[in-house]
């Protein structure tokens, strides 16, 4: 009987053959991370753009939308993927178990006539989190796995499936929404038209199942690193301190001063409350993945601040319009009979 084996089970057993394995499964991680963060923004943009040409005071921001180079996305895509690949599993875990104690603690404190702004905000700055949660989950899926490279392969493949589709559907929208949902003739446009108010529920689901996946893999993942229980307690108390401050400072930062500056000045403060915190419990490898996240949150910041710009529209996302069928032509009013004629 034959067996699948991983492409480097076919090649003698060298350490640096073991190294440039692992190479390659962060490379794929890392790709499948980014195409993820790819679906969501382009999803995104598709809520965006429907919910501007609905309403045409918003024109100059739907023009925005349709501005975006595709070389420019590509290029995006392409630096996310290394960034993600040279994090460090270590550190992509410390980002999302940061990322989703300030979600949950943001979502709690939503005040109800706020709430779908600024999960649209929380969707939007989510990005970098996904990539990392998505690159622990995996490494510690395929840990030991033995054809990890290879599941890996087939999983970059779907990602990628799905990240095309994400693209061509918001390419569609952008070049034709507005024609084929005057005309009703598109059935992709009709759906949007009438039901693009869903979209971010089904985002909001499905980023939750994700990062809960994602939260259980970082906390193997670090657990792994601690041979006894006092370790792993020494290294848990100052990181649950520390992030619980930067919860508490930058949730009151952000109600003062809402805009991309807060954004930035928040990811600069979370990045230097890990830094500060590894220098005592951490490893000198990890110090070099913050400044690497550190570029990676500035990096998806810069992809989404047009976006970030339109969730601090007042009244945004506006209410959607009524579908309703095309009018009936009306019936013509009968010929009053001409004075002289005979009855």
């Amino acid at each position: 009987m034959f067996s699948l084996l991983s492409p480097t089970s076919w090649l003698p057993s060298l350490p640096s053959l073991d190294w440039g394995s692992g190479l390659l499964d962060a490379l794929l991680q890392g790709l499948v991370g980014a195409c993820a963060v790819s679906i969501l923004n382009n999803l995104l943009m598709v809520y965006f753009f429907v919910g501007c040409a609905n309403h045409p005071e918003l024109r100059l921001e739907k023009q925005r939308l349709q501005a975006r180079w595709a070389s420019l996305e590509t290029v995006h895509l392409a630096g996310l993927a290394l960034i993600l690949t040279v994090v460090g599993v270590r550190v992509a875990a410390l980002v999302v178990l940061e990322f989703s104690l300030r979600a949950v603690s943001m979502l709690l404190s939503l005040d109800k006539g706020s709430r779908d702004t600024e999960k649209l905000q929380l969707y939007l700055l989510c990005q970098y989190s996904l990539g990392c949660g998505l690159t622990c989950g995996l490494s510690f899926l395929q840990e030991g796995a033995p054809h990890g490279t290879l599941n890996l392969m087939l999983g970059l493949g779907l990602a990628e499936l799905l990240s095309t589709g994400a693209r061509r559907l918001r390419h569609h929208i952008c070049q034709h929404y507005e024609l084929h949902g005057s005309q009703r003739y598109c059935g992709i446009c009709l759906s949007l038209l009438a039901g693009a108010h869903h979209l971010p529920w089904l985002l909001g689901r499905t980023l939750a199942v994700t990062f809960i996946v994602g939260n259980l893999a970082a906390v193997a993942l670090i657990n792994r690193d601690f041979l006894t229980t006092s370790e792993a307690v020494r290294f848990w108390t100052p990181l649950t301190i520390c992030y619980t401050l930067l919860v508490i400072y930058m949730q009151e930062e952000q109600r003062q001063r809402p805009g991309l500056k807060s954004h930035v000045q928040t990811v600069l403060v979370r990045m230097c409350g890990l830094f500060v915190l590894l220098l005592t419990v951490g490893r000198w490898l990890d110090l070099l993945g913050i400044l690497i996240s550190l570029l990676g949150e500035l990096w998806c910041l810069v992809g989404v601040r047009t976006l970030l710009d339109l969730c601090q529209i007042q009244d945004f996302p506006p209410q959607r319009p009524s579908v309703s069928a095309p009018s009936q032509p009306q019936p013509s009013a009968p010929a009053q009979p001409e004075e002289g004629m005979a009855t």
